[in-house]
């Protein structure tokens, strides 16, 4: 395990001061960079612990911000702001955009190389950017995805890796089959995993609030999902050691 160093980064997005956790692997060099995107809760320890993760293997990583700060354990309180922001692609495009500024802008961020992935909401943001053709190795996405506008996704120029639970009732098959077909149809390097027997935020760790129905954390394929988004990241951005 290497040294770590972590800080908030403050950055302006959606109209509200957003407040992400940057981690930064050992050493001074310029490192290959992943965006992390929360669920719809918002951003809270368990994606700051997967940046430190990743700098720990010696990426550099932002876990941005959905909601100025806050996580939102109210349900209600979440959708009324989530499903109007994923109906919207460019809201979404705004809000990875703002949040990869920040990531771009950090010296040690090799700025050529960088993936971009997600949970829930934050995993459909990583989509949408790369439907607005932002250059980026890798995307990947566990428990969100949304289909894009017509034609859009022949503008992703990197391997889309989606993960899903089998049970989940808030990305059913048919909404896995149009996802799909959308990446067949733009000939992108696509892999879809099922998880089966997990359901919507099977990644997560329990939370003492009320949940939406369908939600539950399933520990192993949290686990399997973590190293299959490892994988991606050791195929498309490898770590390469450098001289300091």
């Amino acid at each position: 395990m290497t040294t770590v160093t972590t800080r908030t980064v403050e950055y302006p997005a959606d109209g509200m001061t957003m407040i992400g956790h940057l981690a930064l692997p050992a050493g001074a060099g310029p490192r290959p960079a992943v965006l992390i995107g929360p669920e719809g809760p918002g951003l809270n320890d368990f994606q700051r612990r997967r940046a430190d993760a990743l700098a720990e293997l010696g990426y550099v990583a932002l876990a941005f911000d959905l909601h100025g700060g806050r996580w939102i354990s109210d349900p209600q309180e979440m959708l009324a702001r989530v499903m109007p922001m994923l109906a919207d692609p460019d809201r979404m495009r705004d809000i990875g955009r703002a949040a990869l500024d920040v990531l771009r802008a950090e010296p040690r961020t090799d700025p050529d190389r960088i993936a971009a992935i997600g949970y829930g909401t934050g995993g459909a943001i990583a989509v949408e950017l790369g439907r607005a053709g932002v250059d980026l190795r890798a995307i990947g996405t566990v428990n969100g995805f949304t289909t894009g506008r017509p034609g859009e996704a022949a503008r992703i120029r990197c391997p889309v890796w989606a993960g899903v639970g089998s049970e989940d009732p808030i990305m059913p098959a048919e909404r896995r089959e149009a996802f799909t077909a959308e990446m067949q149809a733009a000939g992108v390097d696509w892999r879809l995993v099922v998880y089966g027997g997990a359901q919507h935020a099977f990644h997560h760790p329990t939370v003492g609030h009320t949940v939406l129905p369908g939600v539950a954390h399933h520990p192993e394929h949290a686990r399997r999902a973590w190293r299959d988004i490892v994988g991606l990241l050791a195929e498309c951005l490898p770590v390469v050691p450098v001289e300091e």
